[in-house]
């Protein structure tokens, strides 16, 4: 079985979408939400779809806490703001079939048909090879494997960078050619070249080993203001295919 685990806080807008897009998937699985102290209605839009855990509020935290709740022997971390894909819990159990694969992602496709978008869309394709990918491109992983690199790190940012360098370095990961749909928010609040700007000095910090709670200047938190619509999606799709 896998284990679907969805950090949230105060998503209420994207979180219903994302867990329908699980649920049309099929497959045996089981969904959990991880709430980090919520305000608005995330925590009741989370209980119609699975289990729902209560957690201190940052990523790492969160997932390891829906870890430890899980039953399933994999684990699909997946971040709150994602369409997944309709094959993708399939693609996974047919990966795994192959016991030299630990775990892996997803493609991913920037929502939008802008410029930016495909062009970073682009970019994540070409880094992947490099063993470069994040948490919004849909982390799973085999849970002995998870437990044995002893989950994530209480990092405030880059857990899920700090995560994939520990699990691409234990053994092989594959990335698997069905796309998620990712919100591209944080470009279009922040902008392209501060945003930019920011992802790139997180790296330098997190190699020259310069404390984290110096990161979250750098990175300020972001809650999407829309849903990722239907047509957004079918937009996304086929600037994909151009």
């Amino acid at each position: 079985m896998i284990s679907v685990i969805v950090p949230a806080l105060n998503e209420e807008s994207s979180l219903g979408e994302t867990l329908d897009s699980v649920c049309a998937a099929g497959g045996d699985c089981e969904i959990i939400v991880v709430d980090g102290g919520s305000t608005d209605a995330t925590r009741a839009i989370a209980a119609r779809y699975g289990i729902v855990v209560k957690a201190r509020p940052g990523r790492a935290n969160q997932m390891n806490r829906g870890a430890a709740a899980a039953r399933g022997d994999v684990l699909l971390f997946l971040h709150a703001d994602v369409v997944f894909s309709g094959d993708g819990l399939a693609a996974i159990e047919t990966a795994l079939a192959n016991s030299r694969v630990i775990g892996g992602n997803f493609d991913i496709v920037y929502e939008g048909s802008s410029f930016t978008n495909r062009v970073f869309t682009q970019i994540n394709r070409w880094r992947r090879p490099f063993g470069i990918f994040y948490g919004d491109s849909g982390i799973f992983v085999r849970r002995d494997i998870f437990e044995f690199l002893g989950g994530y790190r209480p990092l405030p940012l880059m857990e899920d960078y700090d995560l994939v360098r520990r699990l691409v370095s234990r053994g092989r990961t594959v990335c698997l050619k069905e796309s998620l749909v990712v919100s591209a928010r944080r470009w279009e609040e922040f902008g392209l070249l501060r945003t930019t700007a920011a992802w790139f000095f997180l790296h330098v910090s997190y190699y020259l080993g310069i404390p984290s709670r110096w990161w979250l200047r750098l990175y300020p938190d972001i809650r999407r203001q829309e849903s990722i619509s239907q047509p957004v999606v079918t937009a996304a799709k086929t600037a994909l295919e151009r």
